[in-house]
């Protein structure tokens, strides 16, 4: 999905709020307790969904993140928030190019994926990498989004990109993110055998087709360019946003693919949210600095942090 511009409109402070998108400013009302106008009609950012492994199509609004749209489609069809491991845009597949992470098109049909079965498997650590690159759902679930041809991991037939990793070790780690998983297993160590618990997701039918369009109605109220998103944010209310122009979206790719060689993880977010530092910072310093401010979690390495200013600001083919 592709990841929101910075040009959005923000809601104003303090202003109303509907279906996650705060209203527009209008006319400024005039003082005095005659002044009366109108109410505006907001658009309606109505969503279609359905299980990937097959169900009926249902619909949802209302949601600001992540977790409230996992509510919003359990709620849907009657299971719970915990069931649903990630979400696709317009395929039913487990097609990782087409994981949901904090925008959302506004043509978008969203396919949630739910807990299948569980499956334990033995893994000998006889290389310091595992072939492994985690993402999260934004919601409490790590689970696997490539897997290295060649790898450790490769070579056991029973482990699968779209895997929830639930337990290392019997040591459950729903809640954690990407990166703190990624960490405990690059610090496992090597020669000794340990035990992945993983949680599949539910099968999807092959039968059924892939959906580009939603074909809503224009009664809905959709006003959009086409290249707007729905951004979703974790301590504030979602906006609508331009999409991003092209040499941010290679940027971005660029710096994410940066976090799977360092780290073992991918995330678009994060890795948007890294070019955008990089963007404001004049130097590597800088950058390091601001970087620790906000995501010292992460504890990146410098030379990691080199290497994403070196790609922002100094792409290859730049001239001098």
């Amino acid at each position: 999905m592709q990841r929101a511009g910075r040009h959005g409109r923000q809601p104003p402070e303090g202003g109303p709020m509907e279906n996650g998108v705060g209203q527009e400013p209008g006319t400024p009302e005039l003082a005095g307790p005659a002044a009366t106008r109108p109410p505006r009609t907001r658009p309606r950012l109505v969503f279609h969904t359905q299980l990937a492994h097959g169900s009926p199509t249902g619909r949802i609004e209302g949601f600001t993140n992540v977790k409230e749209l996992y509510a919003k489609i359990a709620e849907v069809f009657n299971i719970s928030p915990t069931e649903i491991l990630f979400c696709t845009l317009n395929t039913h597949k487990v097609d990782m190019q087409k994981l949901l992470g904090g925008q959302i098109g506004l043509e978008d049909f969203i396919f949630a994926h739910v807990r299948g079965e569980t499956k334990e498997v033995e893994v000998t650590k006889t290389e310091d990498a595992l072939g492994l690159t985690i993402t999260d759902n934004g919601a409490g679930y790590a689970f696997i989004k490539r897997i290295k041809e060649g790898s450790i991991i490769n070579r056991l037939q029973t482990v699968c990109v779209g895997d929830s990793i639930e337990a290392i070790n019997d040591h459950t780690i729903v809640g954690c993110r990407h990166y703190e998983v990624a960490r405990m297993l690059r610090e496992l160590p090597r020669a000794q055998p340990f035990t992945l618990r993983l949680v599949q997701p539910k099968k999807a039918f092959d039968m059924i087709g892939q959906r580009t369009r939603t074909g809503k109605s224009p009664s809905e109220g959709r006003a959009a360019s086409g290249k707007e998103t729905l951004r979703l944010r974790t301590r504030s209310a979602a906006v609508l946003e331009e999409g991003p122009s092209p040499s941010e979206e290679e940027a971005a790719r660029r710096v994410d693919d940066l976090l799977e060689s360092y780290m073992g993880i991918r995330d678009s977010e994060l890795a948007s949210t890294m070019v955008e530092a990089a963007k404001g910072s004049p130097s590597v310093a800088q950058l390091a600095q601001g970087l620790d401010s906000v995501l010292g979690e992460f504890a990146f390495p410098q030379e990691f942090v080199a290497e994403v200013w070196a790609t922002v600001c100094h792409p290859k083919g730049d001239k001098e």
